[in-house]
């Protein structure tokens, strides 16, 4: 009883930290992080990657100021543009945090994300 309780929870372990890797390993990244003030307004982010490359554009640690919400945004596909920035779009933005997330959510049938990242 005992090995079968341990083996449940090791082959759970496993497949979280395999679904975990597979996020981190998403090169070009998918989504990344946003600052978002009270208003829903975009301040800036500080982000680091343990690997500084022009190849592997993957971030470890993203770091907001204070008195903002750290939020995961989608990276915009290639060909699509992100929403311009206006008072509408901005509360718009904070609304449809869920979560601390973006990904998936749209405004007037456009994704809420952020431009690709340039090397």
């Amino acid at each position: 009883m005992k090995v079968s309780i341990f083996l449940s929870i090791a082959t759970l372990a496993l497949s979280a930290s395999v679904a975990s890797a597979d996020v981190l390993s998403e090169n070009p990244p998918k989504s990344t992080t946003i600052c978002l003030d009270s208003g829903g307004r975009k301040l800036s982010v500080e982000c680091r990657t343990d690997q500084a490359s022009r190849v592997d554009l993957r971030e470890n640690i993203c770091i907001c100021p204070a008195n903002t919400v750290v939020v995961t945004v989608p990276i915009c596909p290639r060909g699509v543009n992100p929403p311009g920035e206006s008072a509408a779009y901005e509360q718009a933005r904070l609304k449809a945090v869920d979560h601390g997330s973006l990904v998936g959510s749209t405004w007037k049938g456009q994704p809420m994300c952020v431009a690709q990242h340039r090397p």
